[in-house]
């Protein structure tokens, strides 16, 4: 499977909120997740977070998806129940290695998140 399909297969699943089959796109070692207010190495913990925001995801719209050999660019429109946060538009950058997601870098503004939560989010340092 190319990249740009392996992405859109992540991005499908997250949508539908298929965790396990999420999960099974992304390497088990040596994975990292970067956002602009958390840092994660596991990709446990970035499922985990995903899942706890599966109450209030109305839905995932991919606006456009692009690659450059390894390197897949996706903006996302993030729709949600929970009018604190609204609709949150994404700019998120992939990185595929061996036909699995490695890094998963995304920019939001997440200062309207991170009000929500109380400043209480997930961290790997």
């Amino acid at each position: 499977m190319q990249p740009k399909d392996i992405v859109a297969q992540f991005i499908a699943d997250i949508q539908a909120q298929r965790f396990d089959e999420a999960k099974a796109l992304l390497v088990e070692q040596g994975f990292e997740y970067v956002g602009p207010n958390m840092h994660l190495l596991s990709r446990d913990d970035m499922l985990a977070y995903q899942f706890g925001m599966a109450a209030i995801q109305k839905d995932l719209i991919v606006r456009q998806l692009s690659a450059d050999d390894d390197h897949v660019f996706a903006i996302l429109d993030y729709q949600t129940y929970f009018e604190p946060i609204g609709d949150v538009r994404l700019a998120v950058w992939f990185r595929v290695r061996d036909d699995k997601i490695q890094t998963v870098e995304t920019f939001y503004n997440a200062a309207v998140v991170e009000n929500m939560l109380g400043g209480n989010l997930p961290s790997a340092e």
